[in-house]
């Protein structure tokens, strides 16, 4: 593959399964984007700059780590205010270890989730 991705494997008796990390970080956050309470993943300067010139990084404020064959998640989340920080925080590991895990086949050990900020939504 001429590409620099990284990629998780797995292997079946019909051939091997190549998936990017980016995928799985798109899979996460969309999965943490799903949480009331939740308002934004929070990103660094880099990937707003990149967003800027028209570089889509759905998977911003998500980290991944492989150990062993396991996935760890980490996502650095900014929260509504008035929500239980605790709570959501709970949420969205559930929602992030569900989706990835039956979206990929791949185990999650565990999904970290930093609370970056807290900030109040816009009213519609």
């Amino acid at each position: 593959m001429a590409d620099n991705k990284e990629y998780l494997i797995q292997g079946h008796e019909d051939g091997t399964i190549l998936i990017s990390d980016e995928v799985i970080c798109t899979i996460a956050a969309a999965a943490v984007m799903e949480v009331e309470g939740v308002i934004s993943l929070n990103t660094n300067i880099g990937s707003d700059l990149a967003e800027m010139l028209g570089v889509k990084n759905l998977g911003k404020g998500i980290k991944l780590t492989v150990e062993e064959s396991n996935v760890v998640i980490e996502c650095s989340v900014v929260l509504d205010y008035g929500y239980d920080v605790v709570e959501v925080a709970k949420s969205v590991q559930q929602n992030v270890k569900t989706a990835v895990e039956s979206m990929t086949g791949f185990r999650v050990q565990r999904v970290d989730v930093s609370i970056s900020a807290v900030a109040a939504a816009k009213k519609k």
